[in-house]
């Protein structure tokens, strides 16, 4: 397969790098929209992935001349195909749900088994594969539920151990005494699901350990810390509980954290 790639930037360049790796002929190209090779970049390749920003996408994809035999595909997690010009006769969207934070990281996780969003002509899985990932179909009405997902399991968890970080410095600690923690809690939920696996003070019910919190906190930490609480009572409600525990490992599989880090 001939794969070429518009955008030099960490996903086009994670992809190249990963791409190569997995024995696929690849060439890299700029991703402006001013570009002069971007109207003949369709010509002598199986797939013209274009990664791109989501905001400079529709541009980029409409200076793309078709060329008979190639797949215009893009990496979008957000947006559908009816991105693409229709003149192509062949789209599809290829996403991967992982963060490429530089090419090298971002090949490797690439190549490690990962989970792809796909959509549109076949070849979208076929890449996914000759990657060694996984990929599940998200129709183009569930792009936005779907990348809003993606962000808050990635972004969103970024952000929030950002705030672990404040706070922790405001005690004198650093940010690494936290992290085997979260990554406890992370195993948890993948061993026993979500509900099962909330521990802390908003599952429990007690509203005098979280007064105290609060009572402690800067004001512009409490929005963060108040929406926290109200994602796990929503949680330990029961929201979803049966559909998050199903098929889970039982409870004794795991050993339980101490209550003193809940």
């Amino acid at each position: 397969m001939k794969v070429r790639i518009v955008g030099r930037g960490r996903a086009g360049r994670s992809f190249e790098l990963a791409l190569r790796d997995a024995g696929v002929d690849v060439e890299l190209l700029p991703g402006r929209a001013g570009s002069p090779r971007l109207a003949g970049a369709a010509e002598g390749c199986d797939a013209l992935l274009l990664a791109v920003p989501a905001r400079q996408l529709g541009a980029v994809a409409a200076a793309v001349e078709p060329a008979p035999g190639c797949v215009l595909v893009h990496c979008s997690g957000s947006l559908g195909l009816d991105v693409l010009p229709a003149a192509f006769g062949r789209r599809a969207s290829l996403h991967p749900l992982a963060t490429l934070p530089d090419p090298v990281i971002g090949s490797l996780r690439l190549r490690g088994g990962t989970f792809f969003a796909v959509s549109g002509d076949p070849v979208a899985t076929e890449l996914a594969l000759l990657l060694g990932g996984q990929p599940i179909v998200v129709a183009d009405g569930e792009r936005a539920r779907y990348h809003a997902a993606a962000c808050i399991a990635s972004n969103h968890l970024v952000a929030l151990l950002g705030q672990v970080q404040r706070v922790a410095a405001e005690a004198g600690l650093p940010l690494e005494a936290f992290l085997p923690l979260a990554r406890g809690a992370l195993e948890d939920v993948g061993l026993l699901g979500p509900a099962r696996a909330l521990t802390g003070p908003a599952s429990r019910g007690d509203e005098a350990t979280i007064d105290a919190h609060r009572a402690v906190l800067g004001t512009a930490e409490l929005p963060g810390y108040d929406a926290g609480v109200a994602l796990a009572r929503l949680l330990a409600g029961g929201a979803g509980g049966e559909a998050e525990t199903a098929g889970a490992v039982p409870a004794p599989a795991v050993p339980t954290r101490s209550s003193s880090w809940s």
